[in-house]
C-alpha cells in the first residue's frame, strides 16, 4: 500500500469524492476580512462538504479512529505574478509560511488548472496528442545543475473536453523543503515549473498554447498546494481564538488616529471578551441552550435526572463569522441533572462516582453528590480562514456530547 492511501485515507476518500463533484457548478466563495476578499477554493468546499457528510452518516467510534491520521488541510494559493512565464516552463510560487511547524506533514500535492487549448487542432496535428507534464522544483538542481525534476504524467489531449484539475502529489518534496528550510526565511516560500513537451516529437510546447497559462485567471483558477497534516496533540480552539485576538489588536492599533470603519451591527463577540460575569449564557444572545436552569433550588423546579441537553451554538452571534467559514451554527448539546442514588447504569458511573453518590444519600451535608458530565464527546469539522488569509480545514475533538454520565 502506497503512502499516500495509508497515510490518511479518510482524507483521501474525500478528496476523491471532492474531485467528483468539482465539475458541478458550486460557485466560489469570497469572505470578507479586514476590508479583502479571502477567496475559498471550491476544493476547501468539496472537501468540508464531503468529510460533514461522512461524519453524519459515520459512527461515533470510527470518527475517533481518525485521530492518529491526518485531521488537517490547508491550502496555498499560487502567488506568481499574472506576467507571463518564460516560453518553456509555467512557474508556480506559494508562500508556505502558514504551514504549521508543530504538525506531521502527512502528505500534499499540487494541483493545477488546465483548460482545453485554444487551438486543439492545430496542436494535435503538429505535435501529436499525448503529452509529458514535467514538474521540476525552481530551487533544487540536480546533479547535472539543472532543476530537479520531481514527478511526471502523460496526459492525452483528445480526453481534454473540459478544464481539468492535473494533481502532482509532492509530499516527499515538501516534507524535505520544510525540514531542510524550517529555521531560515527561505522556507517561507515554495517554487515549482511545468514543462510540456510531445509525446510523438520531443518537443517542447508553450505550456500557455496547451492551456496551463496563467495570464488573466481568475483567483478560483490558480494553482492550489494542499498539504494534509496532522496535529501530535489533541487541538483546541484556543490557539485560533488567541491569533484572532491578536489580529484584533494589532489592526485596532494600525487604525488609531484614522476614522473607524463603521461596524456591520452592534453586537458583544467573544474575542473581545465580556465585562459581565462568566456563564452567562444568555446576555449577549451567543449561545441559546435547552432544558432548565443549571440550578437546583431556584424556580421550584425539581431537577431531573443526568441526561444530554439542547446547546445550539451560533458562531455568527460569537463574532466569529469573520473567520470561520462553516460551519456558521452546529448542535453541541450539553450535560444537566441529578446524580442521585441509585444512579442508572446508562449513566456509567465511576466507581468514585458510586461511593460519593451513596455518601452523599446518607449525609448530604458533609459529601457533596457526583456531577453530570459528557462521558463521550465526538468531533466536528470546520472550515476557517488563518492568520495568513489561507483556507484550512480542521477536525476538532470534543465539540459534541454524544451522552452523559455520573463522575
Amino acid at each position: 500500500m502506497s503512502g499516500r492511501k495509508s497515510g490518511a485515507p479518510w482524507l483521501w476518500l474525500a478528496v476523491f469524492f471532492g474531485s467528483a463533484l468539482e465539475a458541478v457548478a458550486l460557485g466560489s466563495r469570497a469572505v470578507w476580512r479586514n476590508g479583502s476578499a479571502v477567496l475559498v477554493p471550491d476544493y476547501m468546499l468539496n472537501l468540508y462538504r464531503t468529510q460533514s457528510a461522512l461524519e453524519r452518516t459515520s459512527s461515533y467510534g470510527s470518527a475517533t479512529r481518525t485521530r492518529r491520521r491526518a485531521n488537517t488541510v490547508t491550502s496555498f494559493v499560487d502567488q506568481s505574478k499574472d506576467e507571463p512565464s518564460a516560453e518553456s516552463h509555467q512557474q508556480y510560487v506559494f508562500d508556505l509560511s502558514g504551514l504549521s511547524r508543530t504538525e506531521e506533514l502527512v502528505e500534499a500535492e499540487l494541483r493545477v488548472l488546465r483548460k482545453v487549448p485554444s487551438d486543439l487542432e492545430k496542436l494535435r496535428s503538429s505535435k501529436g496528442n499525448l503529452y509529458h507534464l514535467l514538474l521540476y522544483s525552481c530551487s533544487s538542481t540536480g546533479s547535472s545543475g539543472k532543476p530537479l525534476l520531481l514527478t511526471s504524467k502523460t496526459i492525452n489531449i483528445l480526453d481534454t473536453t473540459l478544464s481539468t484539475w492535473d494533481v502532482f502529489n509532492i509530499g516527499t518534496t515538501l516534507r524535505v523543503h520544510h525540514r531542510v528550510h524550517r529555521t531560515t526565511q527561505d522556507s517561507r516560500h515554495a517554487c515549482f515549473s511545468i514543462a510540456v513537451v510531445s509525446v510523438l516529437t520531443n518537443e517542447v510546447v508553450s505550456p500557455a498554447f496547451f492551456g496551463l497559462g496563467t495570464k488573466g485567471q481568475h483567483r478560483s483558477e490558480r494553482a492550489l498546494l494542499v498539504a494534509f497534516s496532522r496535529t501530535r496533540r489533541k487541538e483546541n480552539l484556543f490557539r485560533e481564538i488567541r491569533e484572532k485576538m491578536k489580529a484584533m489588536h494589532m489592526l485596532n492599533r494600525s487604525s488609531e488616529g484614522r476614522a473607524r470603519p463603521r461596524p456591520r451591527q452592534k453586537r458583544r463577540t467573544a474575542l473581545a471578551g465580556r465585562s459581565g460575569g462568566a456563564g452567562t449564557a444568555g446576555g449577549g444572545g451567543t449561545i441559546a441552550a435547552g432544558g432548565t436552569g443549571g440550578g437546583g433550588k431556584g424556580g421550584g423546579r425539581r431537577r431531573t435526572r443526568c441526561s444530554r441537553k439542547p446547546l445550539h451554538v451560533n458562531f455568527k452571534e460569537l463574532g466569529w463569522d469573520d473567520w470561520i467559514i462553516a460551519p456558521l451554527d452546529y448542535d453541541a448539546y450539553h450535560c444537566e441533572g441529578a446524580c442521585d442514588f441509585p444512579l442508572r447504569s446508562h449513566l456509567e458511573p465511576t466507581n468514585h462516582a458510586i461511593i460519593q453518590t451513596l455518601m452523599n444519600s446518607m449525609d448530604p451535608e458533609s459529601t457533596p453528590p457526583s456531577c453530570c458530565v459528557p462521558s463521550k464527546l465526538s468531533p466536528i469539522s470546520i472550515l476557517y480562514i488563518d492568520a495568513g488569509n489561507n483556507v484550512v480545514y480542521k477536525q476538532y475533538e470534543d465539540m459534541v456530547v454524544e451522552s452523559c454520565g455520573c463522575r
